[in-house]
This record gives C-alpha cells, structure tokens and sequence, in this order.
C-alpha cells in the first residue's frame, strides 16, 4: 500500500450523509473537506497499517493534511505507537495542525496511560500554548491522567490559571473541573465555592458537574446554590 492507496482507502470510506452531520459539529471547517468516514472505519484502518511502513510513515509526515478524515486518521495512528518517545515526539508535530475538537480528543496514545509522569514537561508547555486545540489536548491528559493516584493540586491551579476566549478551551476547562470534582472533591470544590473560575466556565462546570452521574446528590444542590 502507498500512501496514495492509503488516502483510496479513506475515499473508499466516504459517507456523503454522516459527512453533512459532520460538517454541523465542525462549523470551523470547510464542508467540501470532509469526506464523512464513520469512526469505526477510520480506527479499523488504522489497526489495519503497519505503523513501521514506509507508507504509514510518509503519511504521518504529510502535514498538513487537507481533510478532516486524514487528521483523524493521523490521530487514531499516532495513539497506536507503542514508544514512548516516537509517541510524544509524533504528537508535538502533528498538534500545531489540529484544527477541531474531534481530532483534538480522539488523540489519545495508550503509552501516555502507562508513562504519563513522562508528559507533564510537554504538558506544562502546550499550556502556555497560542494554539486553541494544543492547550485543549493538554486540559484532556490532565483530565484523563492526573486525577487519581497522579494528582497533585497543582495541577487543577494551572488549569484553572488559563484565561482564554475560545469556546473548545473553555468547554475542556468546565469538563476537567467537572470530572475533577468527582474524583478530588476535598481540593476541587473550593474552585467552586470560592468561585475561582472564569464566570463562564464556573457556569459551566456547575451544569456539567449537576448532569454528572458520579456527583452526589448532596454535592448537585449545593451546586445549584453556586450559580
């Protein structure tokens, strides 16, 4: 396979309808690059590549991509990379290139999971980050990774220290202290209490942490005191 077939492979894949309901979640992108690959089919592809071909390889340099089905492909193949230095190495160059929220979170490299102490100097970096989906992606390791035998209250201060405008970092925000609140109650709910957050993503986070199943009952109407 080149990786001329490898982009056949996604044209293959092409679903003209699920592509137009596509377009309506990314409103940033333009609709004529969206082929509308179903996710199933893209994670089957990508298991299906040998990540050591000169094919897969010559794909991944391929940056930037023009469509939005390449760059979700491109991510479900970077978090199949089982060293951890070709991983970060394969994500530090292709997050500069993300530009919506579904590639931004479905890049999620299983190495990460097993070595995430490796990761806080990237994360403390792309943090500080101008790229929307970078400081985004960072907001989701530290959700995924750093909330239960890694936590540190340092890490909910960062966070919490961003200030930024755009809508797909302020919505990570109020999702991490919602999931936060769940897991670390004794060190998140001052966030909440003491209304520490940016207004708009202290809302936020009350709504997400009152729609949350893993939020006591108790903890969901005081909450709604907090408003």
């Amino acid at each position: 396979m080149t990786e001329t077939a490898i982009r056949a492979q996604l044209q293959a894949c092409a679903d003209e309808k699920n592509a137009a309901f596509v377009a309506r979640l990314m409103p940033n992108l333009p609709p004529e690059r969206i082929l509308g690959c179903r996710t199933p089919a893209l994670r089957a592809l990508a298991k299906s590549l040998d990540l050591e071909s000169a094919e897969v390889k010559a794909f991944l340099s391929a940056l930037p991509h023009a469509l939005f089905d390449e760059n979700q492909l491109h991510a479900f193949l970077i978090s199949r990379l089982r060293d951890f230095d070709a991983c970060a190495e394969a994500v530090r160059r292709f997050l500069p290139y993300v530009n919506n929220w579904a590639t931004c979170d479905q890049l999620s490299p299983a190495v990460f999971r097993r070595q995430a102490e490796r990761l806080l100097p990237d994360l403390k970096s792309w943090l500080r980050s101008d790229a929307e989906y970078t400081v985004r992606f960072a907001i989701g390791m530290l959700m995924q990774h750093f909330l239960d035998a890694r936590f540190l209250p340092e890490y909910p201060a960062a966070v919490c220290a961003i200030r930024r405008e755009e809508y797909y970092i302020r919505m990570e925000q109020a999702w991490y202290f919602a999931t936060a609140l769940a897991k670390q109650p004794a060190d998140i709910l001052p966030y909440f209490t003491e209304h520490r957050l940016p207004e708009w993503v202290h809302k936020k986070a009350v709504q997400k942490a009152i729609e949350s199943r893993r939020i006591p009952d108790d903890t969901k109407e005081y909450l709604r005191t907090l408003r």
